[in-house]
């Protein structure tokens, strides 16, 4: 179509011109705003956060920082894309809630980058966390020789099936025609282990004592008592087995039916039950459980029931003898995901076949991010349930390396736990180069390194809890310093060097330790002092103490209580109170005051609400929408049955108690009506963790991640033991509760204990009487001790990575 003249177009509407330098009304829009954040103990707050900057948000453990940044500016910026897709869609989603805010304006897409462990099912590992799996796996099916099958037939998550048999085929009409059909899929698992690259070996003395009938009681399995009759009735009343027989004078089919039996339907007490041999039921029971999620009794039955050792078939390789025969010259797919990925990366990089050029390109890259991020030490098949948190959300970065997007909201979860302070710097150029690539980058830390490199700063508090929850300070790092702020005032903290150290009364040895990349180590670990092992990450630390000091099924040497870094998970009806077992001992003081049962006290037991089951809301499920939490109208969130309320102690009632903080408790349970030493005796530890302001009943859903740390080590403060392994406890905490975690270790030191602290913070490190440093790098070039002695030595010979940090740290 022809253009009109200029004359017959239509007059363009009148406007005012704009100049040259007048921006554009798109290019207004660069912060994010936020008002009226109330999430958790977020007290109304507002802000206004600068697009493509990096914002370091800090604070003591439990003033908000998480609440804002990841529940409230993330999760609605992931609510948001999520409504974007169809209902249909979103009903296979995670529904998530608005979070309690005002206004939130300025978002743009958000990827959460956080300290979450990698799953811990058996068959998850780096290489499947990854793409690197996959690739490897393609490339295999192409050039691996001999040729045995496509992706699949290297994959030890794929069991090999072959089936055939005839299929009823329609044909229109209403005509059908049964025709013969073959069906075949070559896997790589290995059919011994199913995948897992070990094989459980189950102790029955553990399960059972063969001398008595199941009449008498012969289960030893904790739970199985004689009146349930899900466990021990339905092999008591099966038909298949003589109940007052002793277990030892089974007769063999007796033995297979109660050890092996599929499972069959049977009638117990006119109910239809479903019958399956012990050793199944077991395994279906307890082994495929996630170990750390179970109560501390049945963790311990696990640990003592329960040996895993290497496949013998696939020796730990997890694959299939097809899959290990093929090889691309000398390496099967097995030896390359044992190998460290730094090395892989360079047989990568010698392969050059035009026609996987693509493939080869995309392997590489992946394989270098792992080495450019500090993980290149790692191996593809390593379990990804061992990774530590640090080593998990470095894991989690590597697909975000490289890529082109821009305008994308990066959040990160202290991105340096884990880290020597030799790879801090590595960590913040990642960051300022996502930043510099037009991305806003917001970042929860504690470290000074990295709160130093920030463009700004959002300090939270003032205090932990209900006494945080408010903004303290934004702006500048300088600003910070000046500002008054509790971080402000210990930004520039450093510990000096122990004038003395204390003396050893006695040594720990281990000798010829060769655990993942250890070799051959021999180190006298000295008693009765503040020991700190340290190295950069992946140099063998935790191998080292870990191995020695724990033996293969998890269970602590004798004497030894060890606090380590795998999580706590509970539920939301999970709180300090019931996690640190407090809850045991204020049960028993009601009941003992009321003349009652102690179940009573119990909002999962007999006392619970009937209308909300004690959990003190209703839930409402609205599909593929975020349900709805209502506080319960019967129990108005108090969880307990009206009449169970109507029970005191020391003139409060249980829902009372639970409302407590910690600090309140130890007042109450101290003194008294109310006096109870056990209860007090739990208090004081957790006082001493600096957790005087958490309530008993709060949901441990709710705490940070330094929170839950410091619960889990004064639950384990109270385990009898003389020595204590600590792994990098200042995980979450602020500069500021440094210093009183570094009060508590002296505590347990002067009352005669020993502690051990894997840790990489140079303010323990100054604070300690001894250390031990691995290295000098990390995977093969580390596993050796490169310094043993005191601080002062180890400043003053500058001989080691960690020398050189802590020399700068205490010279500063």
């Amino acid at each position: 179509m022809s253009r009109p003249p200029k004359s017959a177009q239509q007059p363009a509407p009148k406007s005012a011109p704009k100049s040259a330098a007048e921006p554009h009304s798109a290019d207004s829009h660069d912060l994010i705003r936020v008002f009226g954040a109330r999430e958790n103990n977020l007290k109304d707050v507002s802000i206004e956060l600068p697009k493509r900057r990096l914002t370091v948000f800090t604070g003591v453990s439990g003033s908000g920082k998480s609440s804002l940044v990841f529940d409230t500016i993330a999760a609605e910026s992931q609510r948001l894309i999520n409504e974007t897709y169809s209902a249909f869609l979103q009903g296979f989603m995670p529904t998530l809630a608005r979070p309690e805010v005002d206004v939130l304006e300025g978002l743009t897409t958000a990827i959460i980058v956080d300290q979450q462990r990698l799953g811990s099912d058996p068959r998850s590992t780096v290489g499947t966390a990854t793409d690197a799996n996959a690739m490897l796996r393609i490339l295999f099916s192409r050039l691996g020789q001999p040729h045995i099958g496509p992706p699949s037939a290297y994959s030890f998550n794929t069991a090999s099936v072959r089936a055939s048999g005839g299929i009823t085929v329609d044909r229109g009409a209403a005509k059908t025609k049964t025709v013969k059909a073959t069906f075949n899929r070559t896997g790589g698992m290995c059919t011994r282990c199913e995948g897992r690259g070990a094989v459980s070996d189950i102790d029955l003395t553990e399960l059972y004592d063969d001398s008595k009938s199941i009449a008498e009681g012969a289960f030893t399995i904790p739970g199985w008592k004689s009146d349930n009759v899900w466990t021990v009735g339905i092999y008591a009343e099966s038909g298949f087995l003589d109940p007052n027989k002793p277990i030892r004078r089974f007769t063999k089919k007796e033995m297979q039916d109660f050890l092996y039996r599929e499972p069959t339907k049977v009638k117990v007490n006119g109910v239809n039950l479903t019958y399956e041999g012990l050793i199944p039921k077991i395994q279906k029971s307890f082994l495929s459980k996630d170990k750390e999620a179970m109560q501390p009794h049945i963790r311990a039955f696990v640990e003592r029931a329960v040996t895993f050792t290497t496949c013998p078939e696939c020796e730990g390789t997890r694959l299939s003898e097809g899959a290990r025969s093929s090889k691309i010259g000398k390496f099967s797919i097995g030896d390359a995901c044992a190998m460290e990925i730094r090395d892989l990366a360079e047989w990568v990089r010698g392969l050059d076949d035009p026609s996987v050029a693509p493939l080869l390109t995309a392997l590489q890259h992946t394989l270098d991010s792992f080495v450019e991020i500090g993980l290149g030490y790692l191996s593809l098949d390593r379990a990804s349930g061992t990774l530590s948190g640090g080593e998990a959300q470095r894991v989690k970065m590597i697909r975000h390396l490289g890529s082109s997007l821009t305008d994308i909201t990066y959040v990160f979860d202290e991105p340096t736990i884990g880290l020597h302070p030799h790879d801090i710097q590595r960590m913040n150029d990642l960051l300022l180069r996502l930043r510099d690539k037009g991305n806003t980058v917001l970042v929860v830390e504690h470290k000074p390194e990295v709160i130093a490199i920030a463009d700004h700063v959002v300090d939270l508090g003032p205090g932990a809890g209900t006494a945080g929850g408010t903004v303290c300070f934004e702006g500048t790092v300088e600003g910070l310093r000046t500002g008054g702020t509790v971080t402000g005032r210990h930004f520039d903290d450093r510990s000096a060097l122990k004038e003395s150290v204390r003396k050893p009364t006695g040594t720990l040895p281990i000798r010829n330790a060769t655990k993942h990349n250890l070799q051959g180590v021999d180190v006298d670990i000295p008693l009765g002092v503040l020991c700190v092992v340290t190295g950069v990450a992946g140099s063998g630390k935790s191998s080292l103490i870990h191995g020695s000091l724990v033996d293969t099924k998890g269970a602590v040497a004798d004497g030894v209580v060890s606090v380590d870094q795998t999580p706590i998970r509970g539920s939301r009806r999970s709180n300090p109170a019931t996690y640190t077992g407090l809850l045991d001992p204020i049960r028993t003081a009601f009941a003992k005051a009321n003349g009652v049962k102690p179940a009573l006290f119990s909002a999962n037991s007999e006392g619970a609400c009937p209308t909300c089951n004690g959990a003190g809301v209703i839930y409402t499920d609205l599909a593929m929408m975020a349900g709805v939490a209502t506080t319960c109208e019967d129990c108005e969130g108090k969880r307990f049955q009206a009449a169970v309320l109507e029970y005191r102690l020391g003139g409060r009632d249980i829902s009372e108690v639970l409302a407590m903080s910690v600090t309140e408790a130890e007042e109450f349970f101290g003194a008294g009506d109310a006096r109870t030493p056990a209860a007090h005796r739990v208090l004081d530890r957790l006082a001493d963790v600096g957790l005087g302001y958490l309530s008993l009943g709060q949901p441990l859903t709710t705490l940070s991640g330094g929170e839950r740390q410091r619960l889990k080590l004064a639950t384990h403060m109270g385990d009898k033991g003389g020595v204590y392994v600590l792994d990098e406890p200042t995980t979450g905490l602020h500069l500021a509760d440094v210093e009183h975690l570094l009060g508590l270790l002296d505590r347990l030191v002067d009352a005669g204990k020993s502690v051990i602290v894997v840790e990489h913070h140079q303010a323990v490190m100054a604070h300690a009487d001894w250390i031990i440093d691995l290295g000098p790098g990390a995977g093969h070039d580390g596993g050796r001790i490169v310094f043993e002695g005191t601080p002062e030595d180890l400043v003053a010979a500058r001989s080691t990575l960690t020398g050189e940090h802590l020399a700068g740290y205490v010279g500063g």
